[in-house]
């Protein structure tokens, strides 16, 4: 299911493309596969690396200008967890209103969607006579793995 969720997102990607009349490159179409067939956050620096595992001659130059378009397609996400450096999130297209945690220590990213949560946020717009385009909630704390093991698989 996944597949075909990221395969509809490529698709959507192309076309925007299409629409910005930008041609298709060997290193571009190489970093729109890693984004969609993913669903991890990524910073810049992991899609350069993940992007030169399919084809060794993508840039970062490449992957700078890619970025950009791949939020203002509104398929992938920019994020700020208040890092030196920005998250992107491949799974915005397809859950625009999910939330995330994340671990100040290890920077492992979890994602959730709560029913209470939107009634919450739908109360709250309602009686301040808001219209929501969008919404955000992020959660910093530190994971248990850390503190129950000394360790965590997640650290860098």
């Amino acid at each position: 299911m996944a597949g075909t969720l990221n395969q509809e997102a490529k698709k959507r990607f192309l076309d925007f493309l299409e629409t910005k009349q930008l041609r298709m490159t060997g290193q571009r179409m190489a970093i729109i596969d890693t984004v969609f067939s993913t669903n991890e956050h990524f910073t810049a620096d992991q899609l350069i690396e993940w992007s030169r595992e399919r084809d060794h001659s993508v840039s970062r130059a490449t992957v700078y200008r890619t970025l950009p378009l791949l939020t203002e397609s509104g398929l992938v996400r920019e994020m700020d967890f208040g890092k030196e450096y920005k998250f992107y999130d491949p799974n915005y297209a397809d859950h625009p209103h999910h939330n995330h945690i994340i671990c100040k220590d290890c920077e492992k990213i979890v994602e959730f969607e709560s029913a209470r949560i939107a009634e919450l946020e739908n109360e709250i717009v309602h009686k301040l006579g808001f219209s929501v385009s969008s919404q955000q909630l992020q959660i910093t704390g530190s994971c248990d793995a850390l503190k129950r093991l000394g360790a965590c698989k997640h650290k860098h």
